[in-house]
């Protein structure tokens, strides 16, 4: 049986953006959508629906060749949620924007959001996220009950159309917080650090694809978390 889910694009974020140059890792989800000038929905909760995120995005996406940009705002007490899931159904593409991963699922949980996005998904809706966003589209991510405590550490879900745990642009760090979820999963998981400007495709078929660079990988073997090859974009 053919499955109607799209692949999930999982992007890094952390490069500065240049208003000359379009983001090829944009365009590249833009291609995929089939539409030569993509609408996109924006899901802001992991910020708050902050507006200088949404308008620092929308730029980048209508200078990659975004048709129009909208705000499905859905994290302010009294948001319309009927006129966000609206815009959400009706959108080519829907974006998750970065932030704090937490709050973002918090936030889609207790507004009763994640039915309309998991039925989207579902029917193929086109989904890809930057940073926090791209932590919501996987699988599950790390929390700390008490942020002073190492061993308060505890892992939550998040949407998992992307089954696969990763983390962001923090290859200077070491990836200490992926290295932590890992060790909270079962032998012999993998993980996906997604380096500065980089990006991973996550098909519905289990395969993986690197954009823009090397993406660092990760396995948990007993109490160890070690790297292993790099996935690395066609061609290199």
């Amino acid at each position: 049986m053919i499955s109607d889910k799209s692949p999930v694009y999982l992007l890094a974020g952390g490069r500065p953006r240049n208003p000359q140059t379009p983001d090829p890792l944009i365009q590249a989800v833009f291609r995929k959508s089939g539409k030569t000038l993509p609408s996109i929905a924006y899901i802001g909760t992991a910020n708050g629906d902050n507006g200088d995120f949404f308008n620092r995005m929308a730029r980048a996406f209508r200078e990659a060749g975004a048709s129009r940009v909208i705000h499905a705002v859905v994290s302010p007490e009294g948001a319309d949620l009927k006129t966000a899931r609206g815009i959400l159904e009706s959108a080519d593409i829907i974006f998750i924007s970065g932030g704090d991963v937490d709050m973002g699922m918090r936030l889609l949980k207790e507004k009763n959001m994640i039915e309309s996005l998991n039925g989207l998904y579902e029917r193929g809706k086109l989904f890809f996220g930057t940073s926090a966003g791209a932590i919501m589209l996987a699988k599950e991510w790390v929390c700390w009950r008490d942020p002073d405590d190492n061993s308060s550490a505890e892992l939550f879900p998040c949407l998992g159309y992307a089954p696969v745990v990763c983390d962001c642009h923090d290859e200077e760090g070491g990836w200490q917080e992926l290295k932590t979820a890992l060790r909270l999963e079962e032998d012999n998981i993998k993980g996906y650090g997604l380096v500065t400007g980089t990006a991973l495709i996550v098909f519905p078929d289990g395969r993986l694809k690197a954009l823009g660079g090397a993406v660092h990988r990760y396995i948990r073997h007993g109490d160890s978390v070690d790297r292993i090859s790099d996935i690395l974009p066609a061609g290199s």
